[in-house]
């Protein structure tokens, strides 16, 4: 399926490095370009797209007001230099959000999964399935979106947490448990009061440790019989 892609964007430049990226990528297309979005609003009347590359901060109508705007919505990937508006357009379904500069190994990671949804579903009936993540705060201010998929391994350090995933390490001020009740009890498991691991990253089981991104961890006496449970049933699963 040939994807027909729209770029809104009031930079110029913004947009040129979306129409490189998409002609490096085979089965797209770009229809059409627009420096604000209520020209793309008129074009959508009369057009139809697969997907929207969309800017936030935008003059007349934002993004964020564009999309609620929208009867009959695409899928949409939000391309913005800033951060803090993420949670409120997942609130809106959207499909993903880049943050510019955006490298092309991320942006291909959107574009895959636009084709997944596109090739997989009749338009009628597209449903995005979104990743789940929670935001933590980092500091007084920050908060930070973490994908549930890439958490490794959480770690308490006295009144802070430790939280390691695929790609970096935070430091949040919480408890082990009130953090752990947050978590999918399918996918996570205590195995010391110090410890709660994904199971789906475990990769070594041996004696009364475990070992996950090359890093070994303890299994408490009182966890072990539960641990080796759980993994081992996981692995037949």
């Amino acid at each position: 399926m040939r994807i027909r892609c729209l770029i809104i964007d009031d930079e110029p430049l913004a947009i040129n490095v979306i129409k490189n990226y998409l002609e490096q990528i085979s089965d797209t297309e770009v229809v059409a370009t627009f420096g604000n979005a209520i020209d793309a609003l008129n074009f959508l009347k009369k057009e139809t797209v697969d997907l929207i590359f969309l800017d936030i901060n935008m003059p007349l109508l934002d993004g964020l007001s564009f999309i609620k705007s929208l009867e009959n919505k695409p899928l949409i990937i939000i391309t913005s230099a800033h951060k803090e508006y993420a949670v409120e357009t997942y609130e809106l379904d959207v499909l993903d959000y880049l943050i510019k500069p955006i490298p092309f190994p991320r942006f291909m990671l959107a574009i895959n999964r636009a084709q997944k949804i596109l090739n997989s579903s009749k338009p009628s009936q597209i449903k995005i399935n979104k990743r789940p993540f929670i935001f933590v705060k980092v500091d007084k201010k920050k908060n930070i979106k973490i994908y549930l998929d890439e958490i490794l391994v959480i770690e308490s350090l006295r009144d802070y947490l430790k939280i390691s995933t695929s790609t970096d390490r935070y430091i949040i001020h919480q408890t082990h448990n009130s953090f752990a009740e947050m978590l999918p009890s399918e996918s996570f498991i205590r195995i010391h009061r110090s410890y709660t691991i994904a199971i789906d990253k475990i990769e070594v089981l041996e004696g009364n440790s475990v070992e996950v991104g090359g890093m070994r961890y303890v299994i408490g006496r009182s966890y072990i019989d539960e641990v080796k449970a759980r993994i081992l049933n996981s692995s037949i699963n």
